[in-house]
């Protein structure tokens, strides 16, 4: 799965760049990353609409479409899922690329360049009638390219849920608190080390029972996940919170000093400072 910070990069992207023009050919031969739409049918569906909103919940990502001609009705989602590494590039009508998705790393060569070079990489493409174009970049083949994607099992996005809603939805049952986290139809957008992060903020060990926090712990809990998301996204992320570097054998708290601690909970490895996080 993608990072929300990444997903969240790349819909910025589609919503500066690609809306309101109009589309007039589309490129979904792979038929992986098309399934389970047969070469053609996602550009039978789009050809001659227009994105009009590029919308996100959690690691989900799809744009709303227009009607053709002079119809109001409007046409059908495009869910664009990036994968584990997937970039979408953005071209003007004079080439000019923008581009936003996975982290590339400091020092690494645009995925506009690559592409370039290995077109072969690009597994989906939309052709704008102004010559620009809107392509996924996806050197692992993981992503997903498909018409009206199905996002209602899943929960609010991470950033919309309020803080009466999120103790509700987290506090309820006995699991352990990161993998309540973690499971996307409670919320959406949490991944493994944005869990980290938010209960290393948020002072909460992850092996604790959701039934054994109050409200005061679960109001904390939401304003760390709130500030690490917001940070994350900030700066490129969630490879850039706090504690993930110290994520590792011989980590250690940036805060006490104290040895990092390790566990698989929730089906993931998952560290915490064992004597802040209580």
């Amino acid at each position: 799965m993608p990072k929300l910070p990444e997903v969240e990069s790349a819909r910025a992207v589609v919503e500066a760049t690609a809306l309101g023009r109009r589309i007039a050919d589309v490129d979904d031969s792979d038929t992986w990353e098309c399934r389970p739409h047969a070469p053609g049918e996602i550009g039978e569906a789009l050809v001659g609409r227009r994105l009009t909103a590029a919308r996100r919940r959690g690691k989900s990502m799809w744009c709303d479409t227009s009607g053709t001609g002079r119809s109001a009705t409007p046409g059908p989602a495009l869910g664009l899922h990036l994968g584990m590494s997937g970039r979408i590039l953005v071209t003007d009508a004079d080439g000019r690329l923008t581009e936003g998705g996975d982290y590339l790393g400091r020092g690494v060569a645009g995925a506009g360049r690559q592409a370039d070079r290995n077109p072969v990489w690009v597994r989906f493409a939309l052709v704008f009638e102004d010559g620009g174009t809107l392509r996924l970049f996806d050197k692992r083949r993981l992503g997903r390219v498909r018409l009206d994607p199905e996002v209602d099992a899943l929960g609010p996005d991470v950033l919309d849920v309020r803080v009466g809603e999120f103790r509700e939805l987290v506090g309820r049952g006995r699991a352990p608190v990161k993998a309540r986290l973690l499971d996307q139809s409670v919320l959406a957008g949490v991944g493994n080390l944005l869990a980290d992060e938010t209960l290393w903020q948020a002072g909460i060990d992850p092996r604790r029972r959701v039934d054994e926090l109050d409200d005061d712990d679960l109001s904390r809990l939401h304003r760390a996940l709130r500030r690490a998301t917001r940070a994350a996204i900030a700066r490129g992320g969630v490879h850039t919170g706090e504690v993930v570097p110290h994520r590792g054998r011989g980590g250690h708290c940036p805060r006490c000093g104290a040895e990092m601690a390790c566990a698989t909970v929730g089906g993931r490895t998952t560290w915490w400072c064992p004597v802040e996080q209580v």
